[in-house]
């Protein structure tokens, strides 16, 4: 498969002509109470043991969001932060030790799984926006995943990650694009990166056709027009159908290193085992919603 490496190809590629399934682009009326609620375009169950708004934050006209929709509407960034408190215990089965995470689902009239039905057919395009929370930094020894559409067996459909890969054993050594933005396929095939640059805004489209299996990439800066990094590439191993189809999440899903004390047995369950700092980490989001793709 070829790798477009931060290498935009040449034309621009207007939106294609669509309809919206969902918009997750906060309102400016939207307040933390709604968060915590899970009120608006967001299910905020996923996270730590505080309520929503002390993962989540609403920045209102304090912060600037990415300008590539300032012309459509007006918008609140959101900041996402985990906390050493920010270990998700799924209903009533084992806390999810081995994370740190805070999620952001996207719901429509109250319900996740009824949205996936209905925007996950077809072809259609998922948007979001990151930018890096230069107060609250990461920690690029792990593996964290940030965007990603996940059916209900754990995989992704396609995912946006930063980091060092999660290994076992896992390694002092940053991998040479740890601070890079990486989209991957349901294989976890690298499909395109960039560099997560500082002070500005990174913008996404994920294109998926769910009939034919396939991902194509859109990616920007700042206010500048999406344009294809990728061509329209092949996602085989995604189940068709409903068995596809999984919750869109904008999150901060910190990966552990493996604790070497820890039974080799248990080493490889991120989710319940291995080492975490503790420390307060952070990013932006901003322009996150999904489209029908009219072909």
């Amino acid at each position: 498969m070829v790798l477009f490496t931060a290498l935009l190809i040449n034309t621009a590629i207007a939106l294609a002509t669509a309809s919206l399934y969902w918009d997750g682009r906060v309102p400016q009326t939207m307040t933390e109470s709604d968060l915590d609620s899970s009120i608006g375009p967001y299910l905020t169950v996923v996270k730590g043991s505080e309520d929503a708004s002390h993962y989540t934050t609403l920045l209102g006209t304090d912060s600037t969001p990415t300008p590539l929709w300032s012309s459509v509407v007006s918008e609140q960034v959101v900041s996402l932060t985990i906390t050493n408190s920010s270990i998700f215990v799924p209903g009533g089965s084992t806390p999810q030790n081995g994370f740190r995470r805070t999620d952001l689902i996207a719901q429509g009239n109250g319900s996740n799984s009824a949205l996936d039905a209905i925007m996950e057919v077809g072809v259609s395009k998922f948007y979001f926006s990151v930018q890096e929370n230069e107060h609250l930094p990461l920690n690029y020894s792990h593996e964290y995943q940030i965007v990603f559409i996940e059916p209900s067996d754990g995989t992704h459909v396609f995912e946006l990650q930063l980091g060092t890969p999660f290994s076992n054993p896992s390694t002092t050594e940053l991998a040479a694009d740890a601070r890079f933005l990486k989209v991957r396929d349901h294989a976890l095939n690298l499909l395109f990166e960039t560099p997560f640059t500082a002070g500005q805004w990174h913008n996404f489209a994920v294109q998926v056709d769910w009939k034919n299996l396939t991902l194509q990439v859109f990616y920007s800066t700042g206010g500048a027009e999406l344009v294809a990094v990728t061509s329209v590439a092949p996602n085989p191993t995604a189940a068709i159908g409903s068995a596809g189809q999984g919750d869109f999440h904008a999150a901060l899903l910190k990966l552990p290193l493996v604790d070497p004390s820890e039974p080799a047995t248990e080493q490889n369950d991120v989710a319940h085992y291995g080492i975490q700092e503790g420390t307060t980490e952070g990013l932006f989001y901003s322009g996150l919603f999904v489209e029908q793709v009219l072909v």
